[in-house]
């Protein structure tokens, strides 16, 4: 399990550093100065390998299975806190970026709310910020859980700690059904991420979700592959940055050139490359991820420590 998880974790960790300084900016505004490396500096004026409330919320769920060898969503919950309030998870002791969605989460959570209501169910939360950092719970649930539904419950669990509406949750499960693909099938990217998509319709339609037809857009990712970029948005909405991470992936032939491409779409760019970079590591691997970026990173310590 652990160089599963060490490359979807750093790919997720890299992602978000390399969309930290452009966050929130236009695709024309990031066309003036695309991105073709990691960079410091920009939205939130933070040094080079700087990265955002993303990983943190996927290091706290990290350590949380590690400790628990398994899903605790009260553990994982009082890790959140500890990141918001505290600071633990961060690269330099503070929080921030902290999404709408997720701080009332845990807010709520804090002031006596349980597991399985402190994430709104409002559709103003259909925001990105639980498949932002669902995939360690993702890749545990692919080695250790062998019954999907079993395994969509889980998943369902830890998002709903902050987003707890059905078309979050579904984002997340779809994205589950890909990353188990990613680990235990064969073919191509596109082929695995298809493999995947396909179990996770079938499980969905006889769950009978409503919110699956939500990302009919991803029904067919060959088709979906030839959409043109201006059709591709990459806002904080969660079916967006699912799409946009996707696309991001399956037009590309590398790691580097699919983060590349997420960031420069522009707009929730941290988030976007974070999904699309836990995806790619998987496939990819740790070797493929360039070694500058990674050794980059901020508070790499903590990194080691977890994925040790």
């Amino acid at each position: 399990m652990n160089q599963y998880m060490k490359s979807a974790v750093y790919g997720v960790a890299v992602g978000d550093a390399l969309g930290c300084p452009v966050q929130f900016e236009s695709r024309a505004e990031v066309k003036r100065h695309p991105v073709t490396d990691m960079r410091g500096y920009g939205t939130f004026n933070l040094p080079e390998g700087s990265w955002t409330d993303d990983t943190s919320l996927t290091l706290a769920a990290l350590a949380s299975i590690k400790e628990k060898n398994g899903i605790d969503a009260d553990d994982i919950m009082e890790r959140f806190c500890d990141w918001m309030y505290d600071g633990a998870y961060t690269p330099y002791g503070f929080s921030y970026d902290i999404g709408n969605g997720t701080r009332n989460a845990i807010n709520a959570y804090h002031n006596g709310a349980d597991v399985y209501h402190c994430g709104s169910t409002a559709e103003y939360n259909n925001g990105n910020g639980s498949l932002m950092r669902i995939i360690p719970v993702c890749v545990w649930c692919a080695l250790n859980v062998p019954d999907e539904k079993e395994a969509v419950r889980l998943i369902d669990l830890v998002s709903g700690l902050t987003h707890n509406t059905e078309r979050a949750k579904t984002a997340c499960g779809l994205y589950g059904f890909m990353v188990n693909a990613l680990i235990h099938e064969g073919g191509s990217l596109k082929e695995k991420l298809q493999k995947g998509m396909d179990r996770g319709i079938a499980y969905y339609k006889a769950a009978d979700t409503a919110e699956l037809r939500t990302y009919h857009r991803l029904f067919d990712l060959d088709a979906f592959s030839k959409t043109q970029a201006d059709r591709i948005e990459s806002s904080g909405y969660v079916v967006d940055a699912f799409e946009a991470a996707v696309w991001s992936l399956i037009t590309t032939n590398s790691f580097k050139e699919a983060l590349l491409k997420a960031v420069n779409l522009g707009d929730d760019t941290d988030t976007v490359a974070a999904i699309a970079g836990g995806l790619g590591g998987l496939y990819y691997g740790l070797d493929a991820i360039p070694q500058n970026w990674l050794e980059s990173l901020k508070n790499k310590e903590l990194f080691e420590n977890l994925l040790d």
